[in-house]
């Protein structure tokens, strides 16, 4: 039996940073899986910055990272013509290195190119005003939502990238590719079209050579807290094609598991952790620690869900009937539909009497053992578990849960 992947800690973004350069010393691609405000676009400028650090390799501080963050789409800001409420468009910063060179880079071709994989609009760029507007038939400056003014910016991107792969001289000092959470506001079909183009970029540029023939690769790091398009890109990345060369490449589980600044990562080298499953991971944490909130009963409830809805069932009492446990069932079903509504969702994060505490951590373990979850280890040594009260002789003999 193989041991369990080590979990390395690191003080700060910085060292952090570090760590994923010398990592793409050895592998073209690295793959960050990690949830909302744990620190991926920080990270991502820290990589950025630690590029450009004037050093003995870098004596001018010459970035080298190309990359795209939410900093990226905060360069374009939406126009709304308040006073005419006709000219409506989308305002670019060329103040940003970002846009160099875009006037001379002829990309409304092949920005069209991708747009129309995604969206069924057109739109036009005054390079004088830095300025996109947009149309649809014979509408012309039309409101775009904002998914699709996510779309728009992704495609001008990638169309960038293209740029920088075919060797344009506005993007030579690039030799890596930073990408944090791209798909912001899409829906799960255009999530699953995105990753699978992206993928094939990033093996373009894992490969690619230069005009001699030798090799010229672009070292990517791609990060996100997208459990579907996570996995498809691992998926995509992973699988051998025929005729191209293996990507080599790195995934880890990223995870902030306190406030104090300190991370943990974790190689997830054999399978990419869904979000469910890592969000049952937090959970067990919350329930070792003892800090139980009602919102807790609402989050198990939500992976209880889509556990049914992966083997086919419509609502959570397929999951609840597999747990052979008669004496708690009943118990189980009041408290998930009880403590998961109303005041006590998230918005209300009111703590849990010990005796909610005592059952959410036997519908807990009682859940994760019957389906038998492998839930990753986000710190290096989680606390003991609490032991658990033994069941109730009955469910008419058990108190009730209590708000």
């Amino acid at each position: 039996m193989s041991s369990k992947p080590k979990i390395n800690n690191y003080a700060n973004l910085k060292t952090l940073a570090r760590k994923l350069r010398d990592d793409l010393g050895g592998a073209d691609l690295i793959l960050l899986y990690a949830y909302n405000r744990t620190g991926k676009t920080r990270l991502s400028m820290e990589f950025k910055d630690e590029g450009k650090r004037k050093s003995k390799k870098n004596p001018a501080g010459i970035a080298d990272t190309l990359y795209f963050n939410a900093f990226t789409e905060d360069l374009f800001t939406w126009e709304n013509d308040l006073d005419g409420d006709a000219a409506r468009h989308l305002q670019l910063n060329p103040n940003s290195t970002f846009f160099n060179g875009l006037r001379d880079l002829a990309l409304d071709e092949t920005i069209a190119g991708y747009l129309n994989r995604y969206a069924d609009f057109d739109f036009d760029i005054d390079y004088t005003e830095w300025k996109v507007s947009f149309r649809k038939g014979e509408a012309e400056n039309i409101k775009i939502s904002r998914g699709e003014q996510n779309i728009f910016i992704w495609c001008l991107f990638m169309a960038i990238c293209e740029r920088m792969l075919d060797g344009h001289i506005s993007y030579q000092s690039n030799k890596f590719l930073y990408i944090d959470d791209p798909i912001s506001s899409l829906d799960d079909n255009n999530a699953i079209a995105i990753a699978c183009d992206l993928a094939q970029s990033l093996r373009r540029a894992a490969s690619r050579q230069d005009p001699n023939g030798d090799p010229a690769p672009i070292k990517i790091v791609f990060s996100s807290h997208h459990a579907l398009f996570f996995n498809v890109m691992c998926n995509e990345i992973g699988r051998s094609k025929a005729r191209e060369p293996r990507v080599t490449h790195k995934r880890y589980f990223l995870h902030r598991p306190n406030s104090d600044g300190a991370y943990t990562l974790r190689a997830t080298d054999d399978t990419p952790y869904f979000h469910h499953v890592a969000s049952l991971a937090e959970l067990q944490l919350a329930a070792t620690s003892g800090t139980l909130y009602t919102f807790h009963f609402n989050a198990l409830r939500s992976i209880m869900e889509k556990t049914a809805s992966f083997f086919g069932h419509p609502d959570i009492s397929f999951c609840l009937k597999s747990l052979n446990n008669e004496a708690d069932l009943a118990l189980y079903n009041r408290a998930l539909n009880l403590l998961s509504h109303g005041k006590y969702a998230i918005h209300e994060p009111t703590e849990m009497g010990d005796d909610n505490k005592d059952l959410f951590r036997r519908l807990l373990t009682d859940f994760v053992t019957t389906f038998q979850f492998a839930l990753p280890e986000i710190v290096e040594n989680p606390p003991a578990a609490l032991p658990a009260p033994a069941p109730a002789a009955s469910p008419s003999a058990a108190p009730a849960p209590t708000p």
